[in-house]
């Protein structure tokens, strides 16, 4: 896979005599401030090699002067083929400016780095931006890494994001409204993306301990000490590996990764087509995973056709009341007498309990 090309930090014979060391400081000074005939990328370039001037008054007028340069100046050096190093410190000096996130986030010049702390950024036009871009997110796990921990990417992102990995939402699973997964033209055309995905997918299980590959008989159990060396494997795996365990990997690796927190990683587990019924509904009853896996789970047809599952999303106080209600109306009376005096769920889901046992003349 080819590398992300690196961009030599270049000033014409002009700028650079405002930089040199040998410059007069009174000269160093005056650029600093950033009252220089140059044009917008060469301007920021040189105040960029001032913040790191031996004299404190130029760094302080040179970071004074970028932070306060004006819109026009800036879209026009966020756009170009500047140095990366710059386009790292202005994302970390403009972050709240989700304008201008955006502008970095479509420049090829930005580097992988300064990527991965785009994604997790509060602007949900960027995470849309950095999770279409599927050659860097395939090359670099930290952006995967960063958007599974974004509160803003949204469902469809994920979906997406997981669609591209192998992991495509199964024909069971029902969209719900508003979270369909676009078309994206082009999609994995790109040679290093595709080099990349098929390294990721690939068959190969020697990168992984047999113990998170291979079937434990029906009546063995791990060990508390077992589980924790698991555990500890997992830990050390990075985002996409995390994934393609989840794809490959057995019962005992998908109950560490269904709990990840990486709701990417978490939605990777639940999609596994390795999963079984009997792991399903013990997720849909599990109180520490996210709101994601629930929300996977109870969008799935096949799964929700069982009785129990049905149950344990009724019941599960971590499942979305909305969700939960749904599944509520299927319940049999034994166990809506059981809801409806339960303590460990939501107010309005023992009410409707009560409700629906009140029609049926139940109580």
């Amino acid at each position: 896979m080819s590398e992300p090309r690196t961009i030599r930090l270049v000033l014409s014979a002009q700028a650079e005599r405002y930089v040199r060391r040998d410059a007069p400081v009174e000269v160093r000074r005056l650029a600093a401030s950033g009252a220089l005939p140059l044009e917008p990328v060469e301007l920021a370039t040189v105040l960029f090699a001032l913040l790191h001037d031996g004299d404190l008054e130029v760094k302080t007028r040179a970071r004074e002067s970028l932070e306060r340069l004006p819109d026009t100046m800036a879209a026009a050096v966020l756009s170009a083929d500047a140095h990366p190093a710059l386009l790292g410190w202005l994302a970390q000096a403009w972050r709240d400016s989700a304008p201008r996130m955006e502008l970095l986030a479509l420049n090829a010049a930005t580097d992988d780095g300064t990527y991965a702390f785009l994604a997790s950024l509060p602007h949900r036009r960027v995470v849309d931006i950095v999770a279409n871009n599927q050659t860097r997110l395939l090359r670099q796990p930290e952006i995967v890494e960063a958007l599974g921990d974004n509160p803003l990417t949204g469902r469809a992102t994920i979906d997406r994001i997981l669609g591209f990995l192998g992991l495509e939402r199964p024909a069971a699973e029902v969209a719900e409204e508003g979270d369909a997964v676009p078309p994206q033209p082009g999609s994995l055309t790109d040679e290093g993306a595709l080099a990349a995905l098929r390294e990721l997918l690939g068959d190969d299980v020697s990168a992984f301990a047999p113990e998170l590959i291979e079937e434990l008989a029906e009546d063995d159990t791990l060990d508390p000490e077992a589980q924790g060396n698991l555990f500890a494997l997992v830990q050390k795996m990075n985002v996409m590996q995390k994934i393609k365990l989840a794809r490959m990997g057995n019962k005992e690796a998908r109950g560490l990764l269904i709990r990840d927190r990486n709701k990417i990683v978490a939605s990777a587990a639940v999609r596994s087509p390795k999963i079984t019924a009997q792991e399903v509904e013990g997720f849909a009853k599990a109180r520490n995973v996210s709101d994601e896996v629930l929300r996977i789970i109870s969008n799935n047809r096949d799964w929700t056709r069982n009785y129990g599952v049905k149950l344990a999303l009724a019941t599960n106080p971590k499942c979305p009341v909305p969700t939960a209600m749904k599944f509520v109306n299927y319940l049999q009376e034994r166990d809506l007498r059981g809801i409806m005096k339960s303590r460990d769920v939501p107010t309005p889901i023992s009410t409707h309990a009560r409700r629906l046992l009140e029609k049926k003349g139940k109580i």
